[in-house]
């Protein structure tokens, strides 16, 4: 039996899809995205190892309060910082296959418990009153309970970010983007480790609000517990309605990122993200000279990613209409730099009156361009 011309194209192309969908997401991104570079925000979530063998964990609480390394390919080697450089800090040894245990705090009451035990086995993580904690095993699943998403528009504002510091700032105005303007901004490096899996294995892991106990089985979680309370607010948020005039899309792996990316603005895209010095943290920024227009705002050309608190990477991602990203360069008072993206919304029409954002600018819906800037490991896609 002979095949036709057409027949051998076929299945040459359905072979070229298959292998294509089965790369590993760095070559995935490579294959798609040749010419444009991968920022950190990105890089640093490819751990291939994080579903089986992961070596590596790192929690960050608060503003100072913890951090734990456990260093990759050592099985004994492990750090812990709590407090603002005065706490407490430890070291063991390298090759010390027995692990280390550590407890701050009296009687375990609000302090810090580390166990870290032989390669490849689990590794827990827990603060006091609900601050940390992490699950080390064939899952890798470490969650700091997040406050309110100030990103989704939808929510009038909740008492936790009505109480939040009034001289720290989050969102502004467009037109006080200027050099020589100063804010109260807290930036921190994203304390948000939970690394991206393939997209056959997310396909695998139930991603609905109708299978919560099927979700709680695979990340080893208490359906009463910080962790379960994460994954439903992160679900919740991905099924959620989009405001009119948005559009809206969860990413569960590094291919359904760039598939919706390249979907919606073609394969001639860069993402950018904002770039901190080591020790930035809360204090007066100022806008220095140099503030770039990135992309106007006569198309539906941006499309903006938020990375959401999960067991393994998700991003929300939404785009608006009439929207603009700015390249802004600030200075801190104790001379720390940042190069931040900020992404400003011009039509706030449809917004909540009494969403956080509107609340802190002090403006009603649809009267002025509301901005704010990209939070570290988040991104933004935009046309080259």
């Amino acid at each position: 039996m002979g095949f036709s011309l057409p027949h051998i194209l076929a299945f040459l192309t359905l072979t070229l899809v298959a292998s294509h969908a089965a790369l590993p997401p760095q070559l995935y991104w490579n294959s798609v995205l040749p010419n444009s570079k991968m920022p950190r925000a990105i890089s640093e979530l490819l751990q291939p190892t994080a579903f089986t063998e992961g070596k590596s964990t790192s929690v960050v609480v608060g503003k100072g309060g913890v951090n734990v390394d456990v260093g990759k390919g050592k099985p004994g080697g492990t750090h812990v910082d709590v407090g603002k450089g005065t706490g407490v800090h430890v070291d063991a040894g390298k090759g010390k296959p027995g692990g280390t245990n550590v407890n701050v705090g009296k009687g375990g009451k609000g302090g810090v418990g580390l166990n870290a035990g032989k390669p490849g086995k689990r590794t827990n993580v827990g603060a006091g009153k609900g601050g940390v904690s992490g699950h080390k095993g064939k899952f890798v699943y470490v969650g700091v309970k997040p406050g309110p998403n100030p990103f989704d528009y939808r929510y009038a504002a909740t008492e936790t970010q009505l109480h939040q510091d009034p001289n720290v700032a989050i969102f502004f105005l467009e037109k006080d983007m200027q050099p020589g303007t100063t804010m109260n901004l807290h930036f921190t490096t994203n304390s948000n480790t939970a690394t991206f899996v393939s997209r056959k294995t997310t396909e695998s892991i139930p991603f609905s609000s109708n299978k919560p106990p099927e979700i709680f089985n695979q990340f080893s979680v208490k359906p009463v517990s910080v962790e379960a309370d994460i994954i439903k607010g992160t679900i919740q948020t991905c099924e959620s309605t989009a405001i009119p005039g948005e559009q809206r899309y969860c990413a569960t792996s590094l291919e359904s990122l760039v598939d919706y990316a390249t979907a919606k603005l073609g394969r001639n895209i860069q993402p950018i993200s904002t770039e901190l010095e080591a020790g930035a943290a809360i204090q007066n920024y100022t806008i220095t000279p140099g503030v770039k227009l990135i992309t106007s705002a006569d198309k539906d050309r941006l499309i903006v990613c938020h990375k959401m608190d999960n067991g393994y990477a998700v991003f929300y991602c939404h785009g608006f209409k009439r929207t603009r990203a700015y390249s802004v360069p600030l200075q801190g008072s104790d001379g720390t730099k940042v190069k931040a993206v900020a992404i400003c919304h011009l039509d706030t029409s449809a917004w909540n009156p009494k969403t956080y954002a509107l609340l802190e600018v002090k403006v009603a819906p649809g009267t002025d361009s509301v901005c704010h800037f990209l939070p570290e490991g988040h991104i933004a896609w935009v046309p080259k």
